[in-house]
C-alpha cells in the first residue's frame, strides 16, 4: 500500500517565474498526475472551464469581489510564463481534476473586513481620547497638530501602519527579504539576483524542487527560532490559516483515492504543508471563521501591474525579459523533439538545434534583435555590428562572474558599453518599452460580467476605442460625431469614478474650442471600479446620472450644484442638466454670501456658452444666470469690506474668475441689465476707501 509520501508530491515555485514553469511542466509529464493541487482562491474553479478559449489571452487575473462591498477585492494574477498557468492548461489539456486549495475568499475578505473594522473602531476611540484629553489639558499649537497627523496616519494606512510599527520594534536585520540571507551566502547581492541566477536564468532541473524545498525549510526554521515574524502578528495568523486550509484540501484529496497528487504552491509555504500537523488541529484552527458572499471573474491583466515596482507582493521586475525566457525555453524544447524525432538528439544538445548555434546564444542574440528594433524605431543608431559586438560582450562578462549563461544585467552592461556609448539614459527606454513592456491581456466575452461592464465594452467597440496598457494621448474634434460621444463617454466614466482617461494639461486651455485632449491608459483595478459603479447602474448614462445625483444633498452649496451642471453637460445628460436647475435658482435666491454666488458663476457660463458646441439646449440657465450675476453685484461692495491681505487675494481670484465668466454670458437683451450692475459694483468698489487695497486697484 503507498504512503502518503508516495501519492503527494510537492512543487514549490515563484509565483511568476519561467524557469520554475519550465521544470515544472517537465515535472508533470514525467509524473502525469491524477489530481493537481494550486495554490489559489476555490471560487475561481468555476473559471476554469474557459482555459482553452483562444480569448482567454495571458496576462490575466482572476478577480474575487464582495458582493456587498466590490471595493473589498482580491487579484490573482497569471502570465504566461507563471508556473501555475501552465500546470492548469497542462491539466486542462489531459482533462486532470484541479483544485484550488488556498484559503477561500469568502472568510479571508470577512476577516480583513472584520480586522479594519476593529482598526477603525480602536482609531475612534483614540481620537475620543484625545478630545476629552484636551479639554482637561492646555496644549501649545505644535503639539496638537503631531498628533492629529498621527490619526490621520493611522487610519488611512490601517493595517499597513500595524505592520510598520511592528516592524519598526523589531531588530534592523530581520526587516528583510528571508531570501537574502541565502543569496548573501552564495555571495549575492540580495535574493532577487540569487533566485533569478540559480533558478529561473538557468532553466530546467530534476532536482530543482527538492533543493527549492531544502531551501526554504531551512529559512523557515531559522525564523522560527526567533518567535516573531517581521510582518506582524496579523500576518502570522492568515498564514496558519491559509496553510491549515491547504493542508485539509490535501488529506481530501488522498482519501479521495488519487494516487498521483500535484501540489503546486509557493516554495514558502512547502515545509508547512509537509509537516505532521493533524486534522483536527488544522479544523479547530478553521472552525467558526466568519464567511462573505464573493464572486470571481477573469480580468485583463497588464505587465506594468505584474512588475514589484507597481506595489504588487509577489512582483518581479523584469516580466518582459521573463516572457523572453520562456518563450525561448518552449522554443528550445520544441527544436529539441523535432531533432530527437530524426535521430540526432545528441548532436541537438551538444551544439544545439540550429546548427553551432547553441540557445543561450540565440537567448541574448534574440533580446538583443528586439533591442535593436526598438532603438532604430526611436530614430537611435544600432546596427548588426553593435548586436554581433554586444552578444559576445555579454557571453564574456557571464564567463568572467562564473556564470552559464549571460543573464540581463549582463545583456544591460554590453548594451551601455556597445550600443549606448557609455550612456545609461537609453536603458531607461529599454527598461520601459522591453523589461517591464505594456502588455494587455483579454478575456472571453462571455466571462461573468455585471451588466455596467459589459455596456461599458460595448461601447469602446462602437467607438472604437481599444483599452491599452501602454500611455496614449487621444485628441477629440468636438465637431465630429464620433469625437463628440468619445467625450461623453469618458466623462461619464470620469463621473463615476473610472479614471480609465485623464484631461490633458492642455484640456483648460483648450476649452472654448472644438478639441479636447485625454491620456488613456488601462489599468487592471479599473475592474473593480466598475464593479462598485454598477450598484448606480446597469448603463454608464444610468450609472453616471445616478451617482452625480446622489452626491447632491439638501444642503449642498451653491457652487457645487453649478459645478454638477457643468459635469453633466461635459457628460452629455441633458435630463439632469434641466433637472439641477430648479434648485440651482432656487438656491441662488436665498443665498446671501457672496463667495459663493461668484464661485458658481464660471461653470454656469461655461455650460451656458459652450452647450451648443456639445449640443445641449442652455437657454433656461440664461435667467439663473443674470440672477446670480445681479445678486453677487448687489453685495460685492460690502463683502469686500475689512478683509486681511490671505481674504483679499482669494477674493480678487473669485471676482477675476467670474469677470471671466460675464463674457462667455454675452451681453445680449437682458443680459445687458446684469453686466451694467456689475460694472457699478466694480466701479463701486474701486472709488471706495473701505476694501483692501488689492481688490480697489483690481476693480
Amino acid at each position: 500500500m503507498a504512503t502518503s509520501a508516495d501519492l503527494i508530491h510537492f512543487f514549490g515555485i515563484r509565483h511568476h517565474g519561467p524557469g520554475c514553469a519550465r521544470s515544472l511542466l517537465q515535472a508533470l509529464e514525467a509524473l502525469q498526475p491524477d489530481c493537481l493541487l494550486v495554490e489559489g482562491p476555490p471560487e475561481g474553479e468555476s473559471l476554469l472551464p474557459m482555459l482553452q478559449s483562444a480569448e482567454l489571452r495571458p496576462p490575466v487575473a482572476m478577480l474575487v469581489y464582495m458582493q456587498d462591498t466590490p471595493s473589498q477585492a482580491a487579484f490573482y494574477p497569471f502570465a504566461e510564463f507563471s508556473p501555475e498557468w501552465q500546470a492548469l492548461q497542462w491539466a486542462s489539456r489531459n482533462s486532470v481534476v484541479t483544485r484550488f486549495i488556498d484559503l477561500p475568499q469568502t472568510h479571508a475578505m470577512a476577516i480583513e473586513l472584520a480586522r479594519r473594522e476593529a482598526l477603525k473602531l480602536a482609531a475612534d476611540a483614540e481620537d475620543d481620547a484625545a478630545q476629552a484629553g484636551e479639554l482637561a489639558v492646555e496644549e501649545s499649537p505644535e503639539d496638537t497638530a503631531l498628533e492629529d497627523a498621527g490619526a490621520e496616519d493611522a487610519s488611512d494606512a490601517e493595517a499597513e501602519s500595524i505592520d510598520a510599527e511592528v516592524a519598526a520594534e523589531l531588530p534592523v536585520e530581520i526587516h528583510r527579504d528571508p531570501l537574502d540571507w541565502l543569496a548573501q551566502a552564495a555571495g549575492f547581492e540580495d535574493g532577487e539576483t540569487w533566485w533569478n541566477r540559480l533558478v529561473e536564468e538557468r532553466g530546467d532541473s530534476e532536482s530543482l524542487f527538492e533543493s527549492i524545498n531544502e531551501a526554504m525549510t531551512a529559512v523557515r526554521s531559522e525564523l522560527a527560532k526567533d518567535g516573531e515574524h517581521w510582518r506582524g502578528e496579523a500576518y502570522v495568523q492568515r498564514e496558519a490559516l491559509r496553510e491549515a486550509h491547504m493542508r485539509q484540501c490535501i488529506r481530501e484529496a488522498t482519501k479521495a483515492g488519487y494516487q498521483r497528487i500535484a501540489v503546486v504552491c509557493g516554495a514558502w509555504h512547502v515545509p508547512a504543508l509537509q509537516q505532521s500537523v493533524t486534522a483536527k488541529a488544522d479544523a479547530a484552527l478553521l472552525k467558526g471563521l466568519p464567511k462573505a458572499k464573493v464572486q470571481a471573474t477573469w480580468a485583463p491583466w497588464t505587465y506594468r501591474n505584474l512588475a514589484s515596482r507597481s506595489g504588487y507582493g509577489a512582483g518581479i521586475t523584469s516580466p518582459g525579459w521573463y516572457e523572453h525566457l520562456w518563450r525561448c525555453y518552449r522554443a528550445d524544447i520544441e527544436s529539441n523533439r523535432a531533432v530527437a524525432q530524426d535521430g540526432k538528439a545528441l548532436v541537438a544538445i551538444k551544439y544545439g538545434a540550429n546548427g553551432g548555434v547553441t540557445p543561450a546564444i540565440r537567448r541574448t542574440a534574440g533580446w538583443l534583435t528586439r533591442v535593436a528594433h526598438l532603438l532604430r524605431e526611436k530614430d537611435l543608431d544600432c546596427s548588426s555590428a553593435h548586436i554581433i559586438e554586444a552578444t559576445r560582450l555579454a557571453e564574456s562578462l557571464a564567463a568572467l562572474r562564473g556564470q552559464s549563461t549571460p543573464g540581463l544585467e549582463e545583456i544591460n552592461e554590453s548594451i551601455v558599453t556597445v550600443i549606448c556609448m557609455g550612456e545609461t539614459a537609453p536603458l531607461q527606454l529599454i527598461e520601459d518599452e522591453l523589461t517591464v513592456g505594456h502588455v494587455l491581456g483579454g478575456v472571453p466575452a462571455d466571462v461573468p460580467q455585471v451588466p455596467l461592464q459589459r455596456d461599458m465594452e460595448q461601447q469602446q467597440k462602437s467607438l472604437r476605442m481599444k483599452p491599452e496598457a501602454a500611455s496614449k494621448l487621444l485628441a477629440l474634434d468636438l465637431r465630429k460625431d464620433i469625437d463628440l460621444a468619445r467625450s461623453h463617454f469618458l466623462h461619464r466614466l470620469r463621473l463615476l469614478g473610472i479614471d480609465w482617461g485623464t484631461r490633458a494639461a492642455d484640456a483648460q486651455r483648450n476649452r472654448g474650442t472644438f478639441r479636447e485632449s485625454w491620456q488613456l491608459q488601462w489599468e487592471p483595478e479599473l475592474a473593480v471600479r466598475i464593479i462598485e459603479a454598477s450598484v448606480h447602474g446597469a448603463t454608464v448614462a444610468q450609472a453616471a446620472t445616478a451617482k452625480l445625483r446622489a452626491s447632491l444633498k439638501l444642503d449642498t452649496a451653491l457652487p457645487e450644484i453649478a459645478q454638477a451642471i457643468d459635469d453633466a453637460l461635459l457628460a452629455n445628460l441633458p435630463q439632469l442638466v434641466e433637472a439641477l436647475i430648479e434648485p440651482l435658482a432656487e438656491r441662488a435666491a436665498t443665498t446671501g454670501d457672496v463667495a459663493q454666488l461668484l464661485q458658481a458663476l464660471p461653470p454656469l457660463a461655461n455650460v451656458y456658452r459652450y452647450g451648443s458646441v456639445r449640443q445641449t439646449d442652455t437657454a433656461l440657465l440664461a435667467t439663473v444666470i443674470d440672477s446670480l450675476i445681479v445678486r453677487a453685484s448687489i453685495g460685492l461692495p460690502v463683502a469686500c469690506m475689512a478683509m486681511d491681505d490671505d481674504a483679499a487675494a482669494a477674493m480678487k481670484a473669485k471676482v477675476l474668475a467670474a469677470h471671466d465668466a460675464l463674457r462667455l454670458r454675452g451681453t445680449d437683451g437682458k443680459a445687458q441689465e446684469a453686466v451694467d450692475a456689475w460694472r457699478a459694483a466694480l466701479r463701486s468698489l474701486a472709488m471706495g476707501d473701505a476694501a483692501a487695497a488689492l481688490l480697489r486697484g483690481m476693480a
